[in-house]
């Protein structure tokens, strides 16, 4: 026979054929060996599924926990935010970083009353005079609260009439500053985003996030990598040393120009003057003079939102007010 004749036309688009019939006889793996044939046979088969060896390896929580797993850690801490990130439309973020000992007014008025009255108990023991001296300078700084829950409602109302998702606040997702931001964006009914990080000790993420959008991290460095990822401006409000890292690692990216510039605002002056003397820094040739010009300062929720518009609108000039949400950078 030819080989022409041997393969038809049909047989490039042979007829679908019916579906294979469910199978009614089970097959011999799907049940155990009796114990009719072996007395021992089910004990043994019950250990064998019971050994943390046939455990599914992406079911295996001991073996991802092993140090010789922490790529794949690494791998899974990123994947699954930014897998849900990019399923939210989630594009652009305005982060807020602060100090999580900033409360509102109220607990911050209510903090330092409870303080003073255990300094008066035991007006000679230097820990309670120490802890009424700091809850009355966290006291004055709760205007922070308001200031950060301020800036949270310009985001959410600015971007609530288009697709919900132009410009969402990012934090932390712990209390303080933080929760302010986050609490003033849900007050909108705007999505608001918190990124969590384990700690050897408990902690539960602030109220205000939207249920989707609350991660927790195993490492550190995935989290930044996610406050960076799609930041359109960066807000610091008063913190210590996990804001101070967070500003230094951002600011160390744009000045290196590792990442674009973006705008990095530093809330209350005289806060940030005292705690970094910049210009020391570049009196001692640490940095240049240019690098001052990375960051500004602010003092108002409106102060901040009108620089953000304005050095996206012009990057290269210093922020001036203006309040057209489109001048924001895509």
């Amino acid at each position: 026979m030819s080989d022409d004749k041997r393969h038809s036309p049909d047989d490039a688009h042979p007829s679908p054929r019916p579906p294979a019939p469910e199978r009614t006889r089970p097959l011999p793996w799907q049940h155990p060996k009796s114990s009719e044939d072996d007395i021992d046979a089910p004990e043994r088969v019950r250990r064998l599924l019971e050994s943390p060896s046939y455990r599914q390896a992406d079911e295996d929580p001991a073996l991802l926990q092993r140090p010789e797993m922490r790529g794949i850690r690494l791998d899974l801490d990123y994947a699954k935010a930014e897998r849900l990130l990019e399923e939210h439309g989630i594009r652009r973020t305005i982060v807020v970083f602060g100090s999580t000992h900033i409360a509102e007014p109220a607990a911050a008025q209510r903090r330092l009353r409870e303080a003073r009255v255990r300094f008066a108990e035991r007006p000679s023991d230097p820990e309670a005079r120490r802890e009424a001296e700091i809850a009355e300078r966290l006291a004055a700084k709760s205007g922070y609260y308001d200031v950060a829950r301020e800036l949270g409602r310009i985001v959410g109302n600015a971007c609530r009439g288009g697709d919900g998702h132009d410009l969402v606040v990012m934090t932390g997702a712990g209390p303080g500053i933080m929760e302010a931001a986050n609490r003033g964006a849900f007050e909108t009914g705007a999505d608001t985003i918190g990124l969590n990080v384990k700690l050897p000790h408990p902690q539960y993420p602030n109220p205000y996030l939207t249920p989707e959008l609350c991660f927790r991290f195993h490492y550190f460095a995935i989290r930044k990598l996610h406050f960076i990822r799609r930041a359109r401006a960066l807000v610091v409000f008063p913190g210590g040393y996990g804001t101070l890292d967070e500003l230094f690692e951002a600011l160390a990216l744009v000045q290196t120009r590792t990442i674009a510039p973006v705008p990095i605002v530093l809330v209350g002056e005289r806060y940030w003057r005292r705690a970094i003397d910049f210009d020391f820094l570049v009196d001692e040739g640490a940095i240049d003079p240019e690098d001052l010009a990375l960051f500004w300062y602010a003092e108002t929720a409106q102060e901040i939102w009108d620089g953000i518009l304005a050095w996206h609108a012009h990057p290269d000039r210093p922020p001036e007010p203006t309040a057209n949400i489109s001048a924001v950078a895509p």
